[in-house]
This record gives C-alpha cells, sequence and structure tokens, in this order.
C-alpha cells in the first residue's frame, strides 16, 4: 500500500462508512509496516473540501437549530451532533497524516492511528443513532471543524496549536455534562459510549501537544507565549466556561497554560488583554 495515495483516496471518500472501512485498512497496514516509505510522495493536493455524503446539509453554526432533549428528534439531534464531531475529527486526522510531508514517519503514524479510532468512535455514536431511529444525515449540522482546518492547511504548528489543542480539547471540557444528561435518560448504552470516546480524546490531545511542542522546539519558539498570542490572534471563543482540568493535564497541557485557560474569559472583560497574574 502506498500510504498516501490511500490517505488521499479514505479523505476524499464521501461515503461515510466507506471513509470508515478506507480508514481502518490504512491503519491496519501501519500497524504492520515496519517502514512507510515516505520519501519518493508527491506534494499534498490543495482542496478546499474533504469528502463528505451528501447528508447532513451542511449550514452555518448559528442555523443549527436548538431542539429539547426530551422529544425524541431532539435527542436524536444531540446524538447526532455527536457523531457529526466524530466524522469531522476523521477527516482532520487523515488531513494532518496527509499534508504535511516534512515531519517524522511517526507524526503519520500517530495521525492514521487517531483517524481510526475516531472512525471508531463515528461508528458506536451512528449505531446509537440508529438505535433510536434515526441516521446520520437526517439533521443539519455545521462544519466548523472542518473550517479550521482549511485555515491552518499551510502550517502544521498552527493546525496542532488550534485544533487538537483547542476544537478538540474542548471535547474534554464538555463531555462530562453531556454524558450525565443522558445517564439522566437512563441510556446506558451511549454512555458507554461516551466512555470510549472520551478516553480516547485525551490520547489525541495529547497527540497534539506532543507535537505542538516538538515543532515549537524545531523553530525556537516559546510554547505557552505562543499559544496565548494565537488565542487572541483567532478570538477563540470555545474556551468560555467550563475547563475540564484534570483531563487536559493528563493530555499534557502545562499548569500555566490550564491557570490561563481557566481565566479566558476574565481576560477579555478588561480590554482585551490577559490579566495581569497571567503576563509571562
Amino acid at each position: 500500500m502506498l500510504i498516501y495515495p490511500a490517505l488521499e483516496a479514505a479523505l476524499l471518500c464521501t461515503d461515510a462508512a466507506d471513509k470508515c472501512r478506507q480508514t481502518a485498512a490504512v491503519a491496519a497496514h501501519c500497524a504492520n509496516t515496519e517502514s512507510l516509505n515516505l520519501h519518493a510522495a508527491a506534494a499534498a493536493l490543495d482542496f478546499r473540501h474533504a469528502g463528505h455524503p451528501a447528508k447532513p446539509e451542511l449550514v452555518p453554526p448559528a442555523a443549527v437549530k436548538t431542539r429539547k432533549m426530551t422529544t425524541a428528534a431532539g435527542y436524536a439531534a444531540m446524538l447526532h451532533a455527536i457523531a457529526h464531531i466524530e466524522f469531522n475529527a476523521i477527516n482532520l486526522a487523515l488531513d494532518a497524516a496527509y499534508r504535511f510531508r516534512r515531519l517524522p514517519e511517526t507524526f503519520v503514524r500517530d495521525w492514521i492511528r487517531v483517524a481510526a479510532e475516531e472512525a471508531h468512535h463515528f461508528g458506536l455514536m451512528r449505531q446509537r443513532l440508529q438505535h433510536w431511529g434515526f441516521d446520520y444525515g437526517d439533521f443539519p449540522a455545521h462544519n466548523h471543524l472542518w473550517d479550521m482546518a482549511y485555515k491552518t492547511a499551510f502550517d502544521p504548528l498552527l493546525r496542532m496549536a488550534l485544533v487538537p489543542r483547542v476544537l478538540e480539547a474542548r471535547g474534554l471540557d464538555v463531555t462530562p455534562a453531556i454524558r450525565a444528561k443522558i445517564a439522566q435518560k437512563g441510556d446506558a448504552d451511549t454512555c458507554a459510549v461516551l466512555d470510549v470516546i472520551y478516553r480516547d480524546e485525551v490520547g489525541h490531545v495529547a497527540v497534539g501537544n506532543h507535537w505542538y511542542q516538538y515543532l515549537c522546539q524545531q523553530r525556537g519558539l516559546a510554547p505557552v507565549a505562543l499559544f496565548r498570542r494565537l488565542l487572541g490572534r483567532y478570538d477563540l471563543f470555545v474556551f468560555r466556561g467550563h475547563v475540564n482540568a484534570e483531563a487536559r493535564e493528563q493530555a499534557g497541557f502545562s499548569a500555566f497554560e490550564l491557570a490561563m485557560l481557566e481565566n479566558f474569559e476574565q481576560s477579555r472583560h478588561v480590554g482585551g488583554h490577559w490579566p495581569q497574574a497571567l503576563q509571562h
């Protein structure tokens, strides 16, 4: 198997189930191959969108309706939103492995493994959605995660900083509360799926942290100072609310970064500058 053509095919595949199968096949090949022989590869394609099915309809984030979990459709819509996040995460991980070709082979292997785990998560969540009488594509969704992937396609350091460490790490913050709501509904099987996702996502964020630190070291940059500047530059509101310090610490965030995140809202109420306690 030639890895980059296989990654390209999986990334551009528009059938969700087939994308998962192709991703699993690439991961299995990597697990059983000592060297991936990446050196003779051509340049990565530049494309605006990764492969996705005709449904769900992709709309702006503000156009995704909030539904009450007390209704069957509202509960299914929430499960659909989680499944859609996992589907996007497959493309994000595949794209990292495919696009950035000047990094060690271990980088490619790490993100292929992450992609396979995200495909597994998507399959599990799709099964739960089907259990409740719906399927992936039955509700509109937004493409915010992939939009950030496209914005960071020119630089792996920016990608590692803003996708795994920001957007995906946000899942560590919100999953416990979502799980609690699902547990109240008595849906133990979906809770079990969320437990698998949560466990694996700690590892995925850790992969992003590792390569962010590696790239900062290679370029002689201070990781925390750079991260703080990027948060301000990209106006990343996603940190508002609860920060799961324990999970983020397990995933490799420093104590200073955790303090910075926990005070993010405060920083926005003092003229957009970081509080004095967080100056570094």
